[in-house]
């Protein structure tokens, strides 16, 4: 609300001094801020270190993209669908109607948790879900949602991730996890997960 204000007495060439050129009230401006910071950069930059963790756990992985910059989009798509189990802590959702699912009943308005790794590690729809490949064809992961709910920053994460590999594969060609991949702590008690420091070495 603070920065809202500010902008307000002193507007610059940034997001939330033009979300103050709209008529709403300050702190729907601070929501809307807020939002943005959420999904347009925290949830990318706990992706960026997962994924990291992911690609340097195996070196031969890392020189792979290193030595072939062809791969990196797929290994993209990879890191989104196989990010390491209990990383994040599933998509929110509350039931609209009662049902019951797997023997356990759910009233309406229940929150329900969507469990994405679950889905992109179904050996069902997904050969061999526990090796990663940067190679892999097939039915799209479940990590930005699906239908209606699927989300709509999609392209942009696609692309900062994108970005954020290959410039740090291309700059950093032998970096190593500086730790054992065991040693990795995840962040728990948020919404994006991730992890709480990516020790690494080159």
């Amino acid at each position: 609300m603070e920065l809202v204000r500010r902008k307000r007495r002193e507007p610059a060439d940034d997001v939330i001094s033009r979300l103050c050129e709209w008529p709403d009230a300050d702190d729907e401006v601070a929501r809307r801020s807020m939002m943005l910071l959420f999904a347009g950069h925290e949830t990318t930059v706990a992706q960026i270190g997962l994924g990291a963790a992911l690609l340097l756990a195996d070196h031969d992985r890392w020189r792979a993209l290193a030595d072939d910059p062809g791969l990196v989009d797929g290994a993209v798509e990879e890191v989104l669908r196989a990010a390491p189990a209990g990383a994040t802590t599933g998509v929110p959702r509350y039931a609209r109607t009662a049902f019951e699912l797997g023997g356990a009943a759910v009233k309406a308005g229940d929150l329900v948790p969507l469990d994405t790794d679950a889905a992109n590690h179904d050996p069902a729809t997904f050969e061999r879900p526990g090796t990663f490949d940067a190679t892999r064809r097939g039915p799209g992961h479940l990590s930005f949602g699906h239908g209606a709910r699927y989300c709509i920053g999609a392209p942009l994460a696609r692309i900062e991730l994108r970005t954020a590999f290959s410039q740090l594969i291309q700059k950093f060609p032998d970096m190593r996890l500086a730790v054992p991949v065991e040693r990795l702590r995840p962040r728990t008690g948020q919404l994006t997960g991730g992890l709480v420091e990516l020790p690494v070495t080159w």
